[in-house]
């Protein structure tokens, strides 16, 4: 028996691959989109991929079932209580996929969704009956637990998946040996728990020990626990969610819609039209000048979860990128099912040379010059978009808390008629922020370069809630 886990840092999201060498045979548990990897393991192991599960409908990305469906003929298979539009083979618990070295067996562990399901992995040359690992999904995370509050959309309250995810980890997963090496769907970063740590494996018997959400307490006393305190769901979760359980075009075929090379006239006639101008340069290039009306959302940080945080899940999208990254960014952003790119602005930034009058800069500024216009007798407004977590840990005095994920909606609490201030953590937030801020006519504007990190590392104040 041969298991891998694939980790991709962007969306914190850990993909498997078990192999079977006897009967030849590999299966893949919830995959990224982008499937290579997968293929070239299975032929350097000399093995064919011929069954792909998914634990349940992922509402952070879209997974690759379908790629590897028609790239290798292998069967999809989902939890018994799935509904989705391709042909599937339905897994109730306790159903089995027997092969020569391995067994795979099903646990339902209903709870962040309906569907969710865990998988026991057996191998065989050292038992038969004393599972080696469970892939758990999002039901159980190394640290966390799934949160049961994201299928409100779909009729699911977090009350009625809270109690199934409590039955789930009480009376599937917590009866299985400490020694089961547990392997989640998800890392730290993820927006599918609250809590979850940096490691990507543990055992039962480490999660039992150390894991708050399997302490001792009544189902009530769980459910009230592990439905507070959630981070802000983005608006395309439900909108990937369903798009899992959707036929849909492959992400090889999307791709070669979409890396078209645009000329600036029809950019700006698009962007005048509605579509999205995307650039993905770093926060300190696009704020020494870019396209007018642009968002950024760099590609060196979670590029997907805040494009898809921010951005249209239904409007055409425009990329501007360093020459040889529109791959990447267009890529990215297939993983969460944003296809709708039409094409990349041909030769980037250098389309513009001659048309400084379409350029911006953002003002970025440090912690002592952002200080001095602070003790100022007029002094900007400060707009701090980070999480109201972050925000009560340490803020500048007088600041506004607006979360980057509610700015749009909340843009009427930013004053058009002062100087802005905005500031993050770091300067990858306030960068999208700026940029947003810009699209809605608030120009007079700086932006904290390295956010409340550098600010507090230059011995400024800040105060707490």
């Amino acid at each position: 028996m041969f298991l891998k886990q694939y980790y991709l840092g962007c969306l914190a999201h850990a993909s498997y691959l078990i192999a079977d060498e006897a009967s030849a045979t590999a299966i893949v548990v919830d995959p990224q989109r982008d499937i290579q990897q997968y293929i070239d393991d299975a032929e350097k192991l000399g093995v064919q991929i011929r069954h792909v599960f998914l634990s349940h409908f992922h509402a952070d990305f879209i997974a690759g079932h379908l790629e590897l469906r028609d790239r290798c003929g292998a069967d999809i298979r989902l939890g018994s209580r799935a509904q989705a539009e391709y042909k599937f083979i339905p897994m109730k618990d306790g159903d089995t996929l027997d092969l020569p070295g391995l067994r795979l067996q099903i646990l339902e562990t209903p709870g962040h969704t309906i569907e969710s399901i865990s998988i026991l992995v057996f191998d065989l040359q050292k038992s038969h009956d004393k599972p080696y690992a469970v892939l758990t999904g999002d039901t159980l995370f190394i640290g966390d637990v799934g949160r049961p509050d994201l299928r409100a959309s779909l009729g699911w309250t977090a009350q009625e998946l809270g109690g199934h995810l409590y039955d789930s980890l009480h009376n599937k997963l917590l009866p299985l040996p400490d020694d089961t090496l547990v392997y989640p769907a998800h890392g730290a970063g993820s927006l599918c728990g609250k809590n979850i740590s940096s490691d990507t494996v543990s055992t039962l018997g480490d999660q039992r020990r150390f894991n708050y959400a399997l302490q001792p307490m009544t189902k009530e006393q769980f459910i009230r626990i592990v439905a507070a305190d959630q981070p802000d769901a983005p608006a395309y979760f439900t909108y990937d969610a369903i798009l899992n359980t959707r036929e849909r075009a492959t992400l090889e075929k999307s791709l070669e819609q979409v890396l078209q090379p645009i000329e600036l006239d029809e950019v700006l006639r698009m962007g005048d039209t509605g579509s999205q101008i995307l650039d993905v340069r770093d926060a300190a290039e696009y704020a020494k000048g870019h396209l007018a009306g642009s968002i950024n959302i760099g590609l060196g940080g979670q590029y997907a979860t805040w494009a898809g945080s921010v951005l249209n899940s239904t409007k055409p999208i425009v990329i501007i990128a360093e020459p040889g990254r529109e791959q990447e960014a267009a890529l990215r952003l297939g993983r969460i099912g944003f296809d709708h790119v039409k094409g990349y602005l041909k030769h980037g930034m250098g389309a513009l040379a001659e048309r400084q009058d379409l350029v911006w800069p953002t003002e970025r500024v440090s912690p002592p010059m952002l200080a001095e216009e602070l003790s100022s007798q007029d002094p900007p407004v400060v707009i701090d978009i980070r999480t109201p977590r972050e925000w009560n840990v340490g803020h500048l005095n007088g600041s506004i808390n607006v979360p980057l994920a509610h700015l749009q909606q909340r843009m009427d609490e930013v004053p058009h008629d002062r100087r802005i201030a905005v500031h993050c953590a770091g300067g990858y937030r306030s960068s999208i922020a700026a940029s947003i801020l810009h699209q809605h006519g608030i120009t007079n504007l700086i932006e904290l370069a390295g956010g409340i990190t550098a600010w507090e590392a230059a011995k400024l104040p800040v105060i707490t809630s």
